[in-house]
């Protein structure tokens, strides 16, 4: 197969997942999910019109010509219900959420009063009818829907779903994903240490950008360059709904993870990406699960996994914003480039007053973990790109948790 562009092989993987139905979970449990199902206003809020401010419920007429002087002849509080109609003349001491009184048609805040002996009030400026009165339903009405299916479940979400009093909200489902390392050079979390070995960072960092999503992954471990044993590691992953390989992708003799899964019934979309870092990634789609080849250089495995598995879970996960969001910065130095490939390089991202400074995180060897460490962001480098100058205009994928945008933003 040939290369993909970086924008096919996001587009052939999103065309090919997802979402895996509906599971119900309770209020306190769905942050960050995505809802599955529309939801009602159960009332009106507010249910009767209230007060939006701290001041003095009256009628406008009265203060048409203020100052004015007006008799208080109640307070009302918030949780209260008035006990009397105003007539002329008259004005009721209010709070803040406290329902408006019958007769009264604004709100003046008490900044704008002065208190005068006798139940008395004088009142400094006129106001127009409804001034600081939330009126009934104004946030919501009883029976109109207030979040679509496919909504993301912010803070601000959860506070709308106690309002409407949802105390479990059907979701869509989390994929269930499994990481697997491969390569006899590879060193254990918990195994001896070996300097001729090289420790198993891959299985780790992929585990905690899964983990960013919400998503807890299992851990399948190290599968050695054994057939064998490769076969029976694979076999294990592909009870998940998504299974990420690490290692063993490219087209050397001992590479046996391509054969073995197309043995194992997994067709492969495509294999080989024209980017850098992670050329060799791949993806494959099987009965019940989809594959992702992942390199085995630590910094290509991350850069693929931000590309294309991260859209991948998002998209099963109900979402609509699937890409890292992008914003534009000035480079601060140049970069060099062969056209060809799409480039992914780590920076830091300053700010001064004309915006964005993207900032080389230095050497951008594939196996260099603390380029990724150390970076605000992938600065994105186009195929046909034959460098770019200091100064010039660059577009940056951010690497923040929950900064996010519908299309991938490549140029």
């Amino acid at each position: 197969m040939n290369e993909m562009t970086v924008a096919a092989a996001q587009g052939c993987i999103v065309d090919a997942v997802r979402q895996l139905g509906s599971e119900s979970v309770a209020l306190q449990r769905a942050l960050g999910r995505v809802l599955a199902e529309e939801v009602q206003a159960n009332r009106d809020q507010p249910p009767y019109d209230v007060s939006a401010m701290d001041g003095f419920a009256l009628r406008s007429a009265d203060v048409a010509n203020a100052p004015a002087v007006l008799e208080v002849i109640e307070d009302i509080k918030a949780g209260e219900m008035p006990r009397n109609t105003l007539a002329a003349g008259q004005c009721a001491r209010i709070m803040t959420g406290a329902p408006v009184p019958a007769g009264a048609d604004a709100v003046i805040r008490v900044e704008d009063t002065q208190a005068l002996a006798d139940s008395r009030v004088q009142i400094k400026c006129s106001v127009k009818p409804g001034n600081d009165i939330r009126v009934r339903g104004e946030s919501m009405s009883d029976g109109a829907t207030v979040l679509k299916c496919g909504s993301e479940i912010t803070p601000g979400v959860v506070g709308l779903l106690a309002m409407v009093k949802r105390a479990a909200v059907q979701v869509y489902r989390q994929p269930s994903v499994a990481i697997l390392s491969t390569g006899d050079e590879l060193e254990g979390l918990d195994e001896p240490f070996d300097a001729n070995k090289i420790p198993d960072a891959n299985s780790y960092a992929l585990m905690a950008q899964v983990q960013a999503l919400g998503i807890e992954p299992v851990l399948l471990g190290i599968a050695r360059d054994q057939p064998e044993a490769l076969r029976a590691a694979l076999q294990q992953g592909l009870q998940h709904d998504v299974l990420l390989v690490s290692g063993g992708t490219s087209v050397g003799v001992h590479d046996y993870v391509r054969p073995t899964l197309e043995a194992l019934g997994v067709q492969m979309k495509f294999w080989g990406v024209a980017m850098k870092p992670g050329h060799p990634m791949t993806f494959g789609v099987a009965p019940l699960t989809w594959v992702f080849g992942l390199p085995g250089n630590p910094v290509s495995s991350m850069v693929c996994f931000e590309q294309f598995v991260l859209p991948a879970l998002r998209c099963i996960m109900g979402h609509r914003r699937l890409y890292r969001r992008t914003v534009t910065a000035r480079l601060a130095h140049q970069i060099k480039h062969r056209p060809g490939r799409s480039e992914f390089i780590r920076v830091t991202l300053d700010r001064d007053a004309d915006g964005y400074i993207a900032i080389s995180t230095g050497a951008q060897g594939s196996g260099m973990l603390s380029s990724m460490a150390q970076a605000d962001g992938l600065l994105v480098v186009a195929a046909g790109s034959e460098g770019l100058a200091a100064n010039s205009s660059v577009t940056v994928q951010l690497l923040e948790g929950t900064a996010f945008q519908a299309h991938h933003g490549m140029p």
